[in-house]
């Protein structure tokens, strides 16, 4: 992670407007990242579509998901799948929750997500579901309470991604530019294997295949290269 808070603050709103440009969110879903100087806080904006949030929409919260500011504009409601996630993973240090498109298929129907194709190895070794009826019962979809918050984290334990069913998912990364690769690549493994299963079986990666992609395309070698590009898309 940069050691500067303006270029993390400046990356943060790179990344929302990065994965609103691949249609990974839209008007809702959001991006956070852990403060660099404090590990029990996390930056994320105020309540606006990623696409326009600027610097001056970032705030600060504890992993309560309280924001540190007593006249903080509002916040997002679903605010505290960041905390908690932070809460019990201290190696996440950025997180995302999404509605992408192509995921959404596999939040419906339970149809195991794998990687199929050496991009979607940075999915990780497993992609988990969390049912918000299996404790809740019937609710908004909105993961809003501690609880809630907190189920989710359990469900994702060590992976860096878990589909929320009927609703969206959780990916989260160890920087900002690992979070957008994970989940950027994560939906479109999810394109790719949902129109090859319309073609016939599947053959997904090896454990094998899907480490060594996973670290291969995680290393500088591809992260940078990425990074630098979707960088110049935005053009912030």
């Amino acid at each position: 992670m940069t050691d500067s808070l303006d270029e993390l603050r400046r990356d943060l709103i790179a990344a929302g407007r990065i994965l609103a440009a691949k249609g990974v969110l839209d008007a809702f879903g959001h991006v956070s990242v852990r403060h660099p100087a404090n590990a029990e806080r996390f930056l994320m904006t105020r309540a606006r579509a990623p696409a326009l949030a600027t610097q001056e929409d970032i705030l600060e919260f504890d992993l309560d998901s309280r924001p540190i500011a007593a006249d903080a504009p509002r916040a997002f409601a679903e605010r505290v799948i960041h905390g908690c996630v932070y809460r019990a993973r201290p190696d996440v240090l950025a997180v995302c929750h999404h509605h992408a498109p192509a995921i959404l298929p596999y939040c419906v129907t339970g149809v195991p997500l794998v990687p199929v194709v050496h991009l979607g190895a940075t999915m990780g070794p497993a992609v988990p579901f969390w049912d918000s009826r299996d404790e809740f019962g019937d609710t908004n979809l909105l993961v809003k309470s501690q609880a809630e918050g907190q189920s989710l984290a359990r469900a994702l334990g060590p992976n860096w991604l878990v589909l929320m069913r009927r609703h969206g998912a959780a990916s989260c990364g160890r920087s900002l530019p690992e979070l957008v690769f994970r989940t950027v690549y994560g939906a479109a493994n999810a394109e790719i294997q949902t129109k090859a299963m319309a073609l016939g079986r599947i053959d997904p990666l090896t454990e094998g295949e899907r480490a060594g992609s996973e670290a291969l395309n995680l290393s500088p070698l591809a992260l940078d290269r990425a990074w630098e590009l979707w960088n110049q898309q935005i053009a912030l």
